[in-house]
């Protein structure tokens, strides 16, 4: 069987202020329901508050992030292009730049390596291919999404 190409290692460390990955206008964050659960337990809510509050139900039921109404970009995000639920963020947003759209193709890749300076940064360490794998598999799962929450 042969190993996906980053299996082998993939050079990339989160730059500080970056924010790139966050602050596209529109851009949609499934939720998992362990998601939801962990980040409205940190928040001191009930789930379904917080499902009220901060998210929105896509077109097909999903559970996403809300996006500001004033430009689009992430409700977590803030002037400092930081994350504000950083330690608690939902699991796709942790396994970012390491979805598997971005890592189908050489042309995806290279889209995402122009979009994330992480990724040809000086500083870079490389991230060995079971964690990207770990990631891969957090993605796939968070885009699955869920439609109801069921205590």
């Amino acid at each position: 069987m042969k190993h996906p190409w980053w299996m082998k290692g993939v050079p990339f460390t989160c730059q500080s202020g970056c924010g790139k990955c966050c602050d596209e206008p529109d851009g949609i964050v499934y939720l998992s329901m362990h998601d939801a659960k962990r980040i409205s337990g940190r928040l001191g809510m009930e789930v379904t508050e917080w499902l009220s509050r901060d998210c929105r139900q896509t077109l097909d039921g999903r559970y996403v992030l809300k996006s500001r109404e004033s430009d689009g970009i992430c409700i977590y995000l803030n002037e400092e292009k930081q994350c504000n639920i950083y330690a608690i963020r939902p699991q796709q947003c942790a396994a970012y730049p390491w979805w598997g759209e971005n890592l189908a193709t050489e042309r995806s890749w290279e889209r995402t390596k122009q979009d994330c300076p992480g990724l040809t940064a000086e500083d870079a360490i490389i991230i060995d291919g079971s964690s990207i794998r770990i990631h891969v598999l957090a993605d796939r799962q968070s885009s699955k999404g869920f439609r109801e929450w069921v205590d």
